[in-house]
């Protein structure tokens, strides 16, 4: 198997065990009520792997994402000195302001 599949396999594995434990302390601290709302309803269980279905797509999203962000490119030499860039200097540039009011103007023409 690729490495990058396997490493998107286990990402998504923790990504849905984070996601096991997140709805678990939900339940568990009973935020907003939902230990109540799903052991007292009839369609609860389907509420609760909804939940953590969802929150365990998001949570892999994540997990993923910073597994490839922290991988390595190995092509660049470490090391070195900076390289210096050249810099431009702000000068002023003169401009020329008509100070004329338009009815000047069209006098003059």
């Amino acid at each position: 198997m690729p490495k990058l599949i396997s490493l998107y396999i286990r990402q998504v594995a923790i990504g849905f065990a984070l996601s096991a434990v997140f709805v678990g302390m939900l339940m568990y601290f009973n935020v907003a009520n939902l230990w109540h709302l799903v052991s007292s309803s009839s369609e609860g269980a389907i509420a609760l792997v909804v939940m953590w279905v969802l929150n365990g797509i998001v949570f892999a999203g994540v997990q993923f994402g910073i597994a490839i962000m922290r991988l390595k490119d190995d092509d660049q030499p470490g090391g070195g000195k900076r390289q210096m860039m050249p810099m431009m200097l702000a000068e002023p540039v003169p401009v020329k302001v008509d100070r004329r009011t338009p009815q000047q103007r069209q006098i003059r023409r």
